[in-house]
Parts: structure tokens; C-alpha cells; sequence
């Protein structure tokens, strides 16, 4: 081979530096390529850590998954729904018609 500076260790230092450079180069524009993917990534993430729940941490209080809400919005449903319909009396729907038919001379039709 021959030495186009003409000093071999010359040659080889900026041989290797090319390298360096080339890789260096290679390497920072598959970081730059995969921002979109990592950013993707992190966002598919949250959606997750919000479906399932995430457990206490020190200093930072866990949150319930989607389903362990929708639990709670369930019996608190179930909770004030028997005052929605006619019972024994004591429902706010029976409140409401004994009012109403209290009220019903007040405005004839």
C-alpha cells in the first residue's frame, strides 16, 4: 500500500479518525430517525399506565386502572338509582310526585 502523506502513523490516525467520525455520524442519525418512534413509544405507554392503574410510589400516590373506575362509577350508580324510581315512599322520585300532586290544583290545565 502506498502512503499517500507519506508517513505511516500519520495514515493510520486518520484512517481510524475517519472511521470515528463516519460512525459517529451513523449513530447520531439513527437517534435522530428513531425521536418519532421513541416519542410513539412513550405516549403508547401512558395510554397503558392509565388503562391498568399505576401503584403507589414514594411520595407519589398510585391511580386506579380505566376498570377499577368504572367500578367505583358503577355502585355509586347503583347508590342513588333506587331514588330515581317509585318505592315505599322514601325515594326522591316519590318526594317529587307527592309535591307534584300538592302542586297540580295551582295550575290548571
Amino acid at each position: 500500500m502506498s502512503d499517500p502523506t507519506g508517513a505511516g502513523r500519520l495514515d493510520d490516525i486518520l484512517l481510524w479518525a475517519g472511521a470515528v467520525v463516519t460512525l459517529s455520524a451513523a449513530l447520531g442519525l439513527i437517534w435522530r430517525a428513531t425521536r418519532g418512534v421513541r416519542r410513539l413509544a412513550a405516549k403508547v405507554e401512558e395510554v397503558v399506565d392509565d388503562w391498568t392503574g399505576v401503584p403507589d410510589r414514594p411520595g407519589v400516590p398510585g391511580r386506579p386502572g380505566v376498570m377499577a373506575r368504572l367500578d367505583t362509577i358503577e355502585h355509586r350508580i347503583a347508590a342513588v338509582e333506587h331514588e330515581l324510581h317509585p318505592n315505599s315512599g322514601a325515594s326522591l322520585r316519590d318526594a317529587v310526585d307527592r309535591v307534584d300532586q300538592r302542586t297540580a290544583h295551582l295550575d290548571p290545565p
